[in-house]
């Protein structure tokens, strides 16, 4: 029953969504200037922004009007923000200095690269890794994500494929004609790094499951695979997400299902990770809160950040299994906030809870007491086509998108405010903190 309970909030807020959305066209912004610059501010803020991008700030590559808006009000007659802001996405085949100058070009405000928060982006933290040879698996830059997440000796798996040609024996075109001399000048790999979706999924997943199989040394392989296996690190845990087409693309979590599926099969072992990051994980939202802090320390506020309100997309799934139109996975906006909001209550209340592999690497205690979520209607989700929410055909429960290592909680997908657009989140927490509507 409760997650039906879910499936009726669920509604309700394609209702709201439905009487509140407005449509928006792209525009392109004003000449970028800087957001923030280092100095004292008059009225200290004890709070600060979470920004979710797609569907929030720009559509496709487009900003959304009321975004333009939002940052007039964010942003002093000085050209300098008023309050601390970080922009938290789960996409990662892109460099964050590159996604700090596209969302400069947008918004007519400069971006600066530490308020982008990329789905690896709190692998910054895993430092004792940071000197280890690693497989990195993904698409894009991804040698350079891993080198300015600071992982100084990385190998990528078309390196290694091109090492041990014999292991990537799926595409017939790519198999040699002749067999190769083994190589045993190559240096053992001590652990793994999933960033993204990587373009050929057959030959990352065996040459990752190679690696974890022979300990590192893909070329020798070993009668018994060692367990535990080699570290993983791996983010962005979304399971489908919507482009263009009507039906849901794969995301990195149906990359990370099927390498666990396959090495569950192969070992008769659950596959672990040593971190999990990217929406919802809390990992990524106590990351998110160390640079809010940042930013308030470099303006001189002395005042602690004690609430985050984070603005995120109306993005569900519907329970039949068929995803409705949407920008994100699920579990990645609303409830990712809830979940870190909870996190934030338990340790205020009881002191931080234990957590698996999102869980914890903070630096220092947390300043924040909550994290406050706001679900806008400016997302893919289109209210002349709202999706059904009644209980899927046979009376089964609805299946879960979430990772395997996340807990469930209906209630967590269920905002604490809806609003219109990002604007309107704006004009919200300021008359709720009582700040003037610049």
């Amino acid at each position: 029953m409760a997650a039906w309970g879910c499936v009726a909030a669920l509604g309700a807020a394609r209702g709201l969504c439905w009487r509140a959305a407005r449509a928006a066209a792209g525009l392109q912004g004003r000449p970028a200037r800087r957001c923030y610059a280092v100095g004292p501010a008059q009225s200290p803020p004890t709070f600060g922004f979470l920004l979710d991008i797609d569907g929030v700030l720009v559509r496709g590559h487009r900003v959304i009007p009321a975004a333009l808006k939002a940052f007039r009000r964010l942003v002093n007659s000085q050209g300098q923000l008023r309050v601390p802001v970080v922009f938290v996405t789960n996409a990662g085949n892109i460099l964050q200095h590159s996604k700090a100058q596209e969302l400069s070009a947008l918004l007519g405000c400069e971006v600066d690269a530490d308020q982008v928060i990329l789905s690896h982006s709190p692998m910054k933290l895993f430092s004792e890794y940071h000197e280890k040879r690693m497989l990195v698996s993904g698409q894009g830059p991804v040698m350079e994500n891993a080198q300015g997440l600071g992982f100084r000796n990385v190998v990528t798996v078309d390196e290694l494929r091109m090492a041990f040609p014999l292991l990537d024996m799926v595409d017939l075109e790519r198999r040699l004609k002749t067999t190769p001399l083994p190589r045993n000048d190559f240096p053992r790999i001590e652990g793994v790094l999933l960033l993204g979706e990587p373009v050929r999924w057959e030959t990352s997943l065996q040459l990752i499951m190679d690696v974890l199989l022979s300990n590192g040394s893909p070329g020798a392989g070993l009668a018994t695979p060692p367990y535990p296996h080699l570290p993983v690190l791996a983010s962005n845990m979304d399971l489908l997400w919507m482009a263009e087409a009507k039906m849901p693309r794969f995301g990195h979590g149906t990359f990370l299902l099927c390498l666990e599926t396959i090495y569950q099969k192969v070992t008769g072992k659950e596959l672990r990770y040593e971190g999990l990051m990217g929406k919802p994980s809390i990992l990524t939202y106590q990351y998110a809160e160390d640079l809010i802090r940042r930013q308030a320390e470099r303006r001189g506020w002395a005042a602690p950040i004690r609430k985050l309100y984070a603005v995120g997309v109306f993005s569900p799934f519907s329970f039949s299994g068929v995803a409705a139109p949407a920008s994100d996975n699920p579990m990645s906006d609303v409830y990712g906030a809830n979940l870190f909001h909870q996190y934030l209550q338990k340790a205020t209340h009881d002191g931080a809870p234990e957590l698996g592999a999102g869980g914890t690497r903070q630096q220092q205690p947390s300043a924040s007491q909550s994290c406050i979520s706001i679900l806008v209607c400016t997302g893919v989700y289109n209210p002349r086509n709202p999706q059904s929410t009644e209980p899927v055909l046979g009376g089964g429960e609805p299946p879960f998108h979430g990772h395997r290592d996340l807990c469930f909680s209906p209630g967590l997908m269920e905002a604490s405010h809806v609003v219109n657009d990002v604007n309107e989140a704006v004009q919200l927490v300021f008359r709720k903190e009582g700040w003037a509507l610049e």
